[in-house]
């Protein structure tokens, strides 16, 4: 198993597990190659905050990735450079699943964002994966804590 940062030459790669990841969750999906090239357009604009580790084995296709956003912090005195990131979209190919490609993905994409500074790496998880999080020392936090988007549309009277 080879786990490698992507490049742009990994985007149609990338583009395929994400559409296998979401097509059965993402109604009205348009063509896998339409979203190859959305996907391309946004990796140029995002390469920089959002970066995809890819595991592939003898073969030269990706049968597995994660992505890392990278999220810059508030600058406090004495920690002017401050970062956050949160790894998202993990996938692997279901015939692939079982063999530590998705554990390695994460190590590699957590390490890469401890590299470059990170405080702390987050993730949001199916149930079914947490069992994989907890061994490769994720934990759960009472202070992380979220609002969905529903809750944002809260009615103001307007006074």
């Amino acid at each position: 198993m080879i786990i490698s940062q992507a490049n742009a030459d990994d985007v149609a790669g990338l583009a395929r597990l994400l559409w296998l990841d979401t097509r059965k969750e993402e109604p009205g999906q348009r063509s896998l190659d339409a979203f190859a090239a959305e996907l391309a357009r946004w990796w140029t604009a995002n390469r920089h905050s959002h970066l995809a580790f890819v595991a592939r084995l003898l073969r030269p296709e990706i049968v597995g990735m994660a992505w890392v956003a990278l999220v810059p912090r508030v600058p406090r005195p004495g920690a002017t450079s401050r970062l956050s990131a949160d790894i998202q979209s993990v996938f692997v190919m279901p015939d692939q699943r079982g063999r530590g490609i998705g554990s390695a993905l994460v190590e590699a994409a957590s390490e890469h964002a401890t590299s470059l500074g990170s405080a702390r790496v987050t993730v949001h998880s199916g149930r079914t994966a947490v069992p994989m999080y907890e061994r490769l020392g994720f934990e759960s936090s009472r202070q992380l804590l979220q609002r969905t988007a529903s809750r944002n549309m809260v009615q103001t009277d307007g006074s």
